[in-house]
């Protein structure tokens, strides 16, 4: 019999063995200590001043506990003739191809960066030389900006029986299973290369294929249908289906559609600063005073606040972290964060955003590009003000909230570097106002925060697509071409690995169904 048992421990008490079983027979009234046992759920609870752990633990008397991990039955693809072309090898096209592959028909991915391995040298080009390679960086290639983003894998989808999938998926693949157990899952930069690997290997053993430094430029369509890609200016694929998975960076893609008159529209995203801390500043805010504490991960956070009728909030923490450069053009700087699998660098950080609308400029209404315009026009202000190149601008925040320019700094994680630059000469006013006033209430509800030994970088512009390419909710099909299939991030439908990897997985079956729905009427 296998039975929950709900616990709240010491964070001592959770990692020690003999507690836990000792914790289990008085519960059960066991007397023949024939059990096993593991965690379900766990979580820390540090709303209170004594820090605690709190979860599920699954005990299983008279019977082996069941394997975490379902059986995954992968088919073979290699002599299909149905397949499904997929543009883009982030989240999204790699999970389709893998649901392609538990329903038998063969994926084609067309990705425009290079492999994990070979992305890595241009990784390093542009942190130690500032030097932007446009196809392969920190956005694009193998894995998208998944790979190189940290690994946090909760999301708000309420789709739990799919949450779980795509965790499972990831273990089967090499993640460790704490990603099944822990209330903030979360995989580290250092480990994704090896599972996208390894998520590679499986897709062309099985017949499916990938297809790096392969660019999507021209669409030919007839009749609402595309019906030929070309790739890197030369070459033209037949298609049938097109799974349009390209991530939210992807700015020629939208142009592309604009020119072959495909819809598209302007979307709200957010815009801010990256905000770096020391991880034991903030361990001590959330902890009550515990640092470095060998029995709590880094501690994270969660901000959210409404400043004149507009959100404000955090995005991406990364406890443990770097701010890495994240630009995907030569005349632009732009900000991420990631953390590696321990989280055990000594810094912080997090997006603080402020949400932005279309109706925000007084534009042409029927420009789609209006939202993708001002985030361009903000990276590229900042590479002209940190010195035309990958520095970027920064400003200690008590000096930012008092209108103050910084004269030196503390050490940042950024590797290329930071320059001076006062926040009002990046941002309009209704911007850099609420930050002022959010990172004020920040500080109230966070005691601590608000220090001047924090650290703003400008921008984290890239949180999610400003623009929107419309699709029919129930068919997932855009809504004028009947075979093109807008995904996840890139087209405005997910924000992050897992909800981008659902989206991936959902547009797979949307396909197939209308596949065999057309084979019916023939």
């Amino acid at each position: 019999m296998i039975s929950d048992l709900i616990i709240k421990c010491t964070p001592e008490e959770a990692l020690n063995s003999d507690f836990i079983k000792a914790y289990i027979v008085r519960q059960f009234n066991i007397t023949d200590n024939k059990f096993q046992y593991r965690w379900k759920k766990r979580s820390v609870d540090a709303r209170a001043k004594k820090v605690s752990i709190q979860g599920i633990i699954e005990v299983s008397r008279g019977e082996n506990l069941p394997p975490r991990v379902r059986e995954f039955n992968f088919k073979n693809v290699k002599n299909i003739q149905d397949t499904i072309h997929i543009i883009g090898a982030g989240p999204a096209g790699l999970f389709a191809a893998l649901e392609c592959l538990l329903m038998g028909v063969k994926p084609i991915i067309f990705e425009r960066g290079k492999n994990v391995r070979e992305r890595r040298r241009d990784l390093a080009r542009l942190n130690k030389e500032g030097i932007v390679n446009s196809e392969s960086n920190y956005c694009f290639g193998e894995g998208g900006a998944g790979t190189y983003s940290d690994g946090k894998l909760y999301t708000r989808s309420k789709k739990r029986g799919e949450v779980q999938k795509i965790l499972e998926l990831l273990v089967h693949f090499g993640a460790n299973e704490d990603i099944l157990v822990d209330s903030h899952p979360h995989v580290g930069t250092n480990k994704l290369p090896q599972i996208i690997t390894a998520i590679r290997e499986k897709i062309i053993a099985m017949g499916g294929e990938i297809h790096f430094e392969s660019k999507l430029t021209r669409i030919h369509k007839e009749n609402n249908k595309i019906l030929r890609i070309q790739l890197n200016h030369s070459k033209w694929i037949l298609i049938n289906s097109l799974i349009l998975a390209t991530g939210h960076s992807a700015r020629d893609i939208f142009q592309l559609l604009y020119e072959n008159n495909i819809k598209i529209e302007p979307k709200a995203f957010a815009l801010g600063v990256r905000i770096e801390h020391s991880q034991e500043q903030i361990d001590k805010i959330q902890y009550h005073g515990r640092v470095n504490d060998e029995y709590l991960p880094p501690a994270s956070y969660s901000l959210v606040t409404q400043v004149e009728q507009r959100g404000v909030y955090s995005f991406c923490m990364c406890p443990g972290g770097i701010i890495a450069p994240c630009a995907t053009e030569q005349n632009e700087v732009v900000t991420n964060g990631w953390s590696p699998s321990k989280r055990n660098n000594p810094y912080s950080n997090s997006g603080i955003v402020v949400s932005i609308f279309p109706e925000d400029f007084n534009k042409n209404e029927n420009n789609p590009f209006t939202c993708l315009d001002f985030q361009r026009e903000i990276e590229q202000r900042c590479w002209e003000l940190a010195g035309k190149n990958q520095k970027v601008p920064a400003q200690r925040l008590v000096d930012f909230v008092n209108g103050k320019k910084s004269i030196d700094f503390p050490r940042s994680s950024y590797q290329p570097g930071i320059e001076s630059v006062e926040m009002d000469k990046i941002f309009p006013k209704f911007i850099t106002d609420r930050l002022r006033k959010a990172f004020t209430e920040f500080g109230k509800k966070m005691p601590g925060f608000l220090t001047n030994d924090a650290v703003i970088h400008a921008p984290e512009s890239r949180t999610s697509s400003p623009i929107l390419i419309p699709r029919n909710p129930e068919s997932l099909q855009h809504i004028q071409i009947t075979n093109l299939y807008p995904c996840a991030e890139g087209a405005g439908y997910a924000g992050g690995i897992v909800s981008a990897a659902i989206d991936g997985i959902k547009c797979v079956k949307a396909v197939i169904f209308f596949l065999i729905l057309y084979a019916s009427f023939e």
